[in-house]
């Protein structure tokens, strides 16, 4: 098949969520069908990466959109009822892009990158298309409201849930719309009464993410992962460092805390202390994650599923985490990761672990059998092949 991809960021590096799901995809997709890539890139070092893309993609567009005309098109949102993130991708320049490709190569499906690129492709109903949705931002949005904010984030942030739940809806103009959750899915299918979402996991690169046999015998490291510029993470330091390290620390006064991530924002950088390690960008996040005794993931808002727990569960680290994106992992509660809600528990639970070596091995073992036989991009990959033909079919 010649397949296209609408991507809202360069995937490559792939560090980040959305990069890492269109690079990982693709590359296994590349040697059974012709691939094409038309995205954004938003500086210059973006389109550096345009040799690394053709070794995976036949043809790699871009379309040039630096963050000042996306804070432009923003500034429509006191009129225009999009939401923000709508408004920040919107473009001209690839609207008339697209339609040329499409006109050109007439691909047999269309793979539509995130709610930001939906409104592309949604009155194209001649070419099959998939909507594939990182999660449903709605219930990031929803989420979100129960942690303490200020007053006009709390305006700002509600009205922009209002017109992303309104705006989700174009998910039903799709032949298929993709969550990476089951959680995410039932959401989205009871808010906007359609039939038409599918299950496509989150996945691991198992080459990158390999276990690298594990040593369980240390007990002093706990580590968070993620881009440390992005709210719930940000959020997810800050209450872990403030309300659930001293309780871990009462019973384990020698344990330290490693927030490993790119481009760690003020609020990050000033958790940085004695017991607390800042490190900013990692080249090598498998070794980081081979070094630490115990991953912890305390989220209280956000959607879909994390990486972060992928990636420690595929190296046998174990994991405790709070209920976000837990239920769409399909696991039971200490099956690579172990799931509190309440502080003194997942204090608790980091506790446990960290006092008993077989136990460290047993979640830790168990999370990368589940990861080897269910999250393997290759396995993924091949169920994004079964709805392009199904797509196709119609």
């Amino acid at each position: 098949m010649k397949i296209l991809f609408l991507a809202n960021r360069v995937p490559y590096p792939p560090y980040r969520g959305d990069k890492l799901k269109i690079f990982n995809l693709a590359r296994r997709l590349k040697d059974r069908h012709e691939l094409h890539l038309l995205t954004f890139a938003q500086t210059q070092e973006d389109l550096s990466y345009k040799a690394e893309l053709e070794k995976i993609f036949k043809e790699v567009h871009f379309v040039y959109l630096p963050q000042w005309k996306s804070a432009v098109n923003c500034m429509q949102g006191v009129w225009d009822a999009k939401p923000l993130q709508v408004l920040y991708f919107q473009s001209k320049e690839l609207q008339q892009q697209l339609d040329k490709m499409v006109a050109t190569h007439k691909y047999d499906a269309v793979h539509v990158q995130h709610l930001r690129m939906s409104p592309y492709l949604a009155a194209r109903k001649d070419i099959p298309r998939i909507l594939d949705l990182p999660d449903a931002f709605s219930l990031y949005w929803e989420r979100r409201k129960l942690v303490k904010r200020s007053m006009l984030t709390t305006i700002f942030e509600n009205i922009e849930q209002g017109r992303v739940l309104k705006y989700e809806g174009i998910l039903k103009e799709y032949n298929l719309a993709l969550a990476c959750s089951s959680e995410d899915i039932a959401y989205l299918e009871k808010t906007h009464h359609t039939t038409n979402l599918r299950l496509l996991p989150n996945g691991v690169d198992l080459e990158t993410f390999a276990p690298r046999g594990h040593d369980y015998s240390h007990n002093k490291t706990i580590l968070f992962t993620g881009n440390m510029d992005y709210a719930p993470n940000v959020d997810a330091v800050g209450y872990f460092t403030e309300t659930i390290l001293p309780l871990i620390k009462a019973k384990c006064p020698d344990v330290k805390f490693i927030i490993a991530g790119q481009r760690p924002v003020p609020k990050v950088t000033a958790l940085a202390n004695d017991d607390v390690i800042v490190t900013g960008f990692i080249q090598d996040l498998a070794a980081t994650y081979n070094s630490a005794s115990v991953v912890v993931a305390p989220l209280r808002f956000g959607a879909g599923t994390q990486n972060k727990v992928l990636e420690a569960m595929a190296m046998g680290v174990p994991v405790v985490c709070s209920h976000i994106g837990f239920g769409g992992l399909g696991i039971m509660s200490g099956e690579g990761a172990i799931m509190q809600t309440d502080p003194v528990a997942f204090a608790n639970s980091v506790t446990e672990l960290l006092s008993s070596e077989q136990m460290r091995r047993s979640v830790g073992e168990t999370g990368m059998h589940i990861i080897k036989t269910r999250f393997d991009w290759d396995i993924i990959a091949q169920t994004l092949e079964r709805y392009f033909v199904g797509i196709r079919n119609l």
